[in-house]
């Protein structure tokens, strides 16, 4: 008679797993006396043996890269490269601000050039900053976009990238 199709069949491993890693379904244990447990002989003890874990590993070849996947990843990598280049960038612009040095590239520029009205915006030159960084973020991901098309071309003639993947114990 078969088992129903809902109660899965467990295998050597899960029904070792689910019996508290034992296979056998009952167990033998030396009775013991009323003076407190016995020690039971090593003889009687069952053997338990270990063998030593080998790491599995898979070999994974990689064949097509999805350019949606790449374009919506290479937006956002680029987003946050930018706002951390902007964000390092009004670092620095506050400490020469601070030390006095934007002040001094001014009265230089002024000097030069004869230009009395010469200023440095920090509102300007970062709204600029800004625009020009979402700019190169579109350039950018669109650039990996097309390697990604690329690599799916290029895979169709040798077949891809072969990975080793491997567990760690």
């Amino acid at each position: 008679m078969s088992q129903p199709i809902d109660e899965p069949r467990l295998g050597p491993d899960a029904a070792r797993a689910a019996t508290g890693g034992s296979t056998a379904t009952t167990e033998t244990r030396p009775p013991l006396s009323a003076g407190g447990p016995s020690v039971a002989s090593p003889a009687a003890a069952p053997r338990r043996t270990r063998r030593k874990a080998r790491s599995r590993q898979a070999r994974v070849v990689v064949r097509k890269v999805g350019p949606w996947s790449v374009l919506k990843f290479s937006l956002i990598f680029y987003f946050c490269v930018m706002l951390v280049f902007l964000g390092a960038l009004m670092i620095l612009y506050g400490v020469l601000d601070a030390i006095g040095a934007l002040d001094s590239i001014t009265r230089l520029i002024r000097d030069l050039f004869a230009d009395q009205s010469f200023s440095i915006h920090g509102g300007w030159l970062f709204t600029r900053g800004f625009a020009i960084g979402m700019a190169m973020v579109v350039l950018w991901s669109l650039i990996n976009v097309f390697v990604a098309f690329l690599y799916n071309l290029i895979s169709d003639l040798v077949g891809g990238i072969e990975i080793t993947l491997s567990e760690k114990h």
